[in-house]
C-alpha cells in the first residue's frame, strides 16, 4: 500500500489540519480505514488517536483510492468537533445498541360484532 499526500491545509479555527490523500493498492484489495489511519499517522508522525478519516472511496476499475482526513491538535478537540458517526466509523465511538422498542400502550383486544345483530333479519326484504 502506498500512501500520498494530495493536498495539505491547514484550519486553526476548528485545530486541526485537512488533507486529501490517495492511496494505491496494485497487490491488494482496498484497504480498511483502520490501515490507511495508520499508514497516514506514520507519514505525519503522529499519533493515529489525532487522526481521523473523513471519507474514502475507491476509484472504479482502478487499484487506488482516494480520500479526505484531519488530524487534530488533541484528542479533546477531535472529540468536540467531530461528528458521531465519523467518530464511530474510526473507532472513537462504540455504536449505540437499540433494545426492544417498549410499546407505549398496551394493545386491546378488538371487540368481535355481537352475534344477534347478524342473526336479524334486513328490514324491507
Amino acid at each position: 500500500m502506498e500512501l500520498k499526500i494530495l493536498e495539505e491545509r491547514p484550519n486553526p479555527l476548528l485545530q486541526r489540519v485537512e488533507y486529501k490523500f490517495e492511496v494505491a493498492h496494485a497487490t491488494k484489495a482496498t484497504p480498511t480505514r483502520e490501515e490507511v489511519r495508520v499508514e497516514l499517522a506514520k507519514a505525519l508522525k503522529l499519533s493515529k488517536d489525532r487522526v481521523v478519516i473523513e471519507r474514502m472511496s475507491a476509484k472504479f476499475g482502478t487499484a487506488r483510492s482516494e480520500g479526505e482526513a484531519a488530524s487534530y491538535t488533541n484528542t479533546e478537540a477531535l472529540k468536540a468537533i467531530v461528528r458521531d458517526h465519523i467518530q464511530i466509523r474510526n473507532g472513537f465511538k462504540e455504536k449505540a445498541v437499540k433494545g426492544p422498542a417498549a410499546p407505549s400502550e398496551p394493545e386491546k383486544p378488538t371487540a368481535a360484532p355481537p352475534a344477534a345483530a347478524a342473526a336479524e333479519p334486513a328490514k324491507g326484504a
